[in-house]
């Protein structure tokens, strides 16, 4: 994921992180929780950098959104899609075991946060529902869940991430290819209906994906009455 930092904060320094969890959430994606040095202090939304560094000095890294709610404990939870090209989430995946220590900086963004006080719109497509979780979780944890509504767009059920935990009245899932069995809903892409449903007046809304969902959700979300002003878009890339 990809956000900048508030225009005029200066970044934290590099920490060293502890992988003490991995585990597997779809075939191409795992949750690792890492024990920082001391509190995270992150919000719901950010994200923390990651680097990598090779015996020759050559140095990689890429941005991760925080997946846990924010709390005052030293640990966090990054959720790593594998990608075949990328440098960064295959060495996380084909290497990385608890034990291991990694780099880390963070955390970081300043906009697309929810600090679970108002009421507000999560719109997520694949992996864009990382940082959501993160607020959905936020929003659970302080029994404020009557603010959030969660809608999700994936393929299929195996895409799902955070499926054991992520049902609830707070959340819709709409599959685009394949669906659940007795799903009430046939497979196919996120509609104006379903933007409909989820929106709720006076929300702030979070639209988090690829580029192209990114868009699409932001025009149904338009069409259906929500404020432009009112649209926080984080979109990302397969930089891996």
């Amino acid at each position: 994921m990809t956000d900048a930092p508030a225009p005029g904060r200066r970044l934290g320094p590099w920490q060293t992180a502890t992988v003490v969890e991995v585990r597997p959430e779809t075939a191409s994606a795992k949750t690792f929780r890492l024990r920082l040095p001391g509190p995270s202090g992150h919000q719901a939304g950010q994200h923390y950098v990651v680097r990598l560094t090779a015996p020759d000095g050559y140095v990689a890294s890429r941005s991760y959104s925080v997946a846990s709610a924010p709390d005052a404990g030293p640990e966090i939870e990054l959720t790593v899609e594998r990608l075949e090209e990328g440098e960064v989430s295959s060495f996380l995946h084909d290497v990385v075991v608890p034990g291991d220590v990694l780099e880390v900086r963070g955390p970081i963004g300043g906009w697309f946060v929810w600090r679970g006080e108002t009421p507000a719109v999560l719109v997520g497509g694949g992996s864009g529902i990382v940082p959501l979780m993160s607020m959905l979780r936020l929003a659970r944890r302080t029994q404020r869940s009557e603010l959030v509504r969660l809608l999700v767009s994936v393929r299929a059920p195996t895409d799902l991430y955070y499926a054991d935990e992520l049902p609830g009245p707070e959340t819709t899932v709409i599959y685009t290819r394949v669906a659940s069995p007795g799903s009430p809903r046939p497979p196919g892409r996120l509609d104006l209906d379903d933007v409909a449903r989820a929106l709720v007046a006076g929300s702030i809304v979070y639209v988090c994906g690829s580029a192209g969902f990114a868009d699409s959700a932001t025009e149904l979300l338009t069409a259906a009455g929500a404020a432009p002003g009112d649209i926080r878009v984080e979109r990302f890339g397969p930089t891996g």
